[in-house]
């Protein structure tokens, strides 16, 4: 009986703030894209020695195209302009990162692969939530819900 009444609080909690809940995992998602564009943007020749590292052509023109879909998907995230636009960018964006930077079963065994693994994981993650932003839209607090 004890377990009913608590899953009735906890749904009745997600239910009365899903709007400040909804905003708090839009910045999650985001966080990570903010942190990666502030890098780019401030360790510009880091960032192409990523990409050369990949052996992607034009790596300075990937760093410019990753730090400008970084500050979009950031900017549209957090405040809520055109989320689900950039929660399916963002679920693309990272598909294409994961495939082209964290084949994990390319490295040899060790510490090197566990890190794409890690890498892997988490993309994977973040593509769960942004499909999940897809599915239930920006929410209260956001410029798409104002207009």
């Amino acid at each position: 009986m004890k377990s009913h009444f608590a899953s009735l609080a906890v749904d009745e909690f997600a239910t009365r703030r899903a709007g400040v809940l909804i905003l708090i995992g839009r910045i999650l998602l985001a966080w990570v894209f903010v942190g990666s564009a502030y890098g780019a943007l401030f360790n510009f020749s880091g960032s192409v020695g990523y990409f050369r590292s990949l052996n992607l052509p034009a790596p300075e023109l990937f760093t410019i195209v990753n730090l400008a879909v970084e500050a979009l998907i950031s900017v549209g995230l957090i405040l809520g302009v055109g989320t689900r636009y950039c929660a399916v960018l963002t679920f693309v964006f990272v598909l294409a990162a994961t495939i082209v930077a964290h084949r994990y079963w390319e490295y040899p065994a060790g510490a090197q692969q566990m890190g794409q693994y890690n890498n892997f994981l988490k993309n994977i993650s973040i593509m769960g939530g942004a499909m999940l932003i897809f599915v239930t839209g920006a929410g209260r607090f956001s410029f798409d819900r104002a207009s």
